[in-house]
This record gives C-alpha cells, sequence and structure tokens, in this order.
C-alpha cells in the first residue's frame, strides 16, 4: 500500500505542474478529504498505508484541481471567521479579506446598541447584506449577534438578484440555525421601496475590472463572473448603489463596501461626485491594503 506520505508528495508534484499557487496545502487538504481525516493527522503520520478507494478518490480529485476547480468546490465548504460554509458553483468562494467587513460591522451593530437604551417599543436596529451570495457575511454576523445574545435588536436582511445564490444562503443559514434572523429578499441590490431605511449596509459587491476577470487564475472561471465582474472601472456596481443610498440608508447610517487594492482614491471621489456630503474613509487591512470604504450619512 502506498503511504500517506507518498501520496503527498505525489500530489505535491502534480498541483505544482499544474501551477497552483499552493500545491502542499491544497494537496494535504484534498488527500484529508479522501481519508475523511484533518491535515494535521496527515502530517503527524506519514506512514501510515492508505487503502486503495481512498488513493483512487485523491487521484480523481487531484485531476480535478489540476484542470482548475477550486478546492473549496471540490470539498463542498470553505472556513470563513472560524465559521464553515457550503460552497458550489451557485456563489462565490468566501475569501479571507472579508472577513473585516464582518468584524467591522458586527462592531459597529454593538456600538450602536449599546449607545444609549433602547425605549420600550422602539424599532429594531436595520442590518442589510446587499449581494450576500453564499450568505457569509449575513449568515456570519446573526452567528456573532446570537452568541452576544442579541436577538429581536436587530434585523438583517440579506438581498441578491440570483436565485440560485439565495437558496445556497439559505442553506447556510439553516446549517449555522440563524434561518429565523435573517429575511432573505430577491433583488436587485435592494428591493424598491425599503420598508423602513437601514442603519447599518455591507456590500461585497463585483470590484474587478472586465478587461482583468479573464486574466485572474483559472479557478476563479469556475466561480460566477457575475460576482466579480464590476463594469468597466470595477465601480459600475457600487455606483448604482451609491445611487439608492439616500433613499435606503437611515440618517446616521453606515455602509461599509469592500472595494480592491487599487481603488480607494476612485471610490471617495465616487462618494463626493454622487453623495454630497456623506464622509467617506478607506480601512487598510492587515496586510496594509485599502479594502473597504467607509462610508457614513450625516
Amino acid at each position: 500500500m502506498t503511504s500517506v506520505g507518498e501520496l503527498l508528495a505525489r500530489g505535491i508534484e502534480r498541483l505544482r505542474a499544474a501551477g497552483s499557487e499552493a500545491p502542499r496545502l491544497e494537496a494535504e487538504l484534498l488527500l484529508g478529504r479522501a481519508l475523511g481525516v484533518g491535515r494535521t493527522v496527515l502530517l503527524a503520520h506519514p506512514e501510515a498505508p492508505v487503502g486503495p478507494d481512498a488513493e483512487r478518490s485523491f487521484a480523481t480529485d487531484l485531476e480535478r484541481r489540476a484542470a482548475g476547480e477550486p478546492v473549496a468546490y471540490i470539498r463542498g465548504f470553505r472556513e470563513f471567521y472560524g465559521l464553515v460554509f457550503a460552497t458550489d458553483p451557485r456563489g462565490l468562494i468566501p475569501r479571507p479579506e472579508t472577513e473585516l467587513l464582518v468584524e467591522l460591522a458586527e462592531r459597529e451593530i454593538a456600538r450602536r446598541l449599546a449607545a444609549a437604551p433602547r425605549p420600550a417599543g422602539a424599532p429594531p436596529l436595520r442590518v442589510a447584506d446587499v449581494g450576500t451570495g453564499s450568505g457569509t457575511i449575513a449568515v456570519s454576523l446573526a452567528v456573532l449577534l446570537r452568541r452576544r445574545a442579541i436577538g429581536p435588536e436587530v434585523e438583517i436582511v440579506a438581498s441578491d438578484d440570483s436565485p440560485a445564490a439565495l437558496e445556497l444562503a439559505r442553506e447556510n443559514a439553516v446549517g449555522h440555525g440563524v434561518a429565523d434572523r435573517i429575511e432573505f429578499v430577491a433583488a436587485d441590490l435592494l428591493p424598491a421601496p425599503v420598508r423602513r431605511p437601514f442603519d447599518v449596509i455591507v456590500a461585497n459587491l463585483p470590484y474587478v475590472r472586465s478587461d482583468e476577470v479573464d486574466r485572474l487564475p483559472v479557478a476563479v472561471s469556475f466561480e460566477p463572473r457575475s460576482a466579480l465582474d464590476g463594469g468597466a472601472d470595477g465601480l459600475a456596481i457600487i455606483a448604482r448603489l451609491l445611487d439608492r443610498l439616500p433613499e435606503v440608508a437611515a440618517a446616521g447610517g453606515l455602509v461599509l463596501l469592500e472595494i480592491g487594492a487599487d481603488q480607494a482614491d476612485a471610490i471617495c471621489r465616487l462618494v463626493g461626485e454622487r453623495l454630497p456630503g456623506w464622509r467617506c474613509r478607506v480601512e487598510i487591512d492587515l496586510a496594509g491594503r485599502p479594502r473597504l470604504a467607509r462610508l457614513e450619512r450625516p
């Protein structure tokens, strides 16, 4: 029988030859999937024998990855913000950089709830996740608020124009036990009219320039192009949301937008043109790159 160490070496070489940017990590994840164990078990027991069924499964998954299919789609899930989300071609694979958006949104919601006692009968704080995709942002926020024992004080609305993506988002909400805390809405950006303005709006909308989409790594071609392509300047869809904000954002509302690392100046110019009087500040991620635009309505 072939050992774990031998199969890993073979898998790393196959993925390296196919152009993988992380051949060792991906080989470990795929072999772990074939054996039903975590990476730490593989690394601790390189001498362990691997049965023929698991070896065949690993070989099949290696070829899928070598052909470009993302590991997250092969495994059927991806970790995000300490949670596990189902992933498939209905929605964009969650990226680590989006975790900053969740962190800042949770912090803002908690700050607003703690700033002053909410009188009896006061309407709940309204939060919108625009273009929810697989639901990672909305579901993560709902889970975090549940841990804080925050319930009816916050309403979360998650919208998307893709029925398939909304179905995936609902599945993830059910999987984390928060489906009753999120209202899923099929809409172009947000419904019109909105029932009541939102206090906090978060959005990870497409922001890649159209001419750059086809130059992204081949794995990205398996994901929905509509979740990536932000038009000629990358800000076409974000600009449409900016035009809706006077209607959908509450007075004193906060909007958090994920942006590309080269769009800091462009997004603040756009806000200045389309939302006079609004404040725009760009947040930097842990790698020192512009990552989020923070918009505040007076």
